[in-house]
């Protein structure tokens, strides 16, 4: 028995693969982030907007915020900034008001962490405009 036998996450590792096969060698992020639904903008309100919190910030705010949290933490999760880059405006926040939130998250998280966040908001942003 071969070390990579004994190891339970290796062998779990091991049987998804083959089960998935292909699938599983062509899986990528922006295909899930394409498969993920965008909630509408009265569903995002009623969860974590004005619906949750009458008096407090709406959604298209929180959203915003977000994008300052991920981008701060260097912009490392690619899936999490387009996922809130894609409810972002669908919330109504514009390409300025999201491209403005990422410029002053670059005044906390540095240079290369809002390039970083901002090319894929780009990217998010030219999908989503694109017929």
């Amino acid at each position: 028995m071969s070390p990579a036998d004994q190891n339970p996450f290796e062998a779990m590792m091991r049987q998804w693969s083959e089960a998935m096969g292909q699938a599983a060698k062509d899986f990528s992020p922006e295909k899930l982030a394409e498969m993920w639904p965008v909630m509408s903008k009265d569903v995002m309100e009623q969860m974590m907007g004005k619906g949750a919190s009458p008096d407090g910030l709406d959604a298209k705010t929180r959203l915003l915020i977000t994008l300052v949290g991920l981008t701060t933490q260097g912009a490392q999760n690619e899936l999490a900034l387009r996922q809130t880059v894609r409810h972002a405006a669908e919330a109504g926040a514009t390409s300025q008001e999201i491209y403005e939130t990422l410029t002053l998250a670059g005044a906390f998280a540095g240079l290369p962490a809002m390039t970083r966040a901002t090319e894929i908001a780009r990217a998010q942003l030219e999908t989503k405009e694109s017929p």
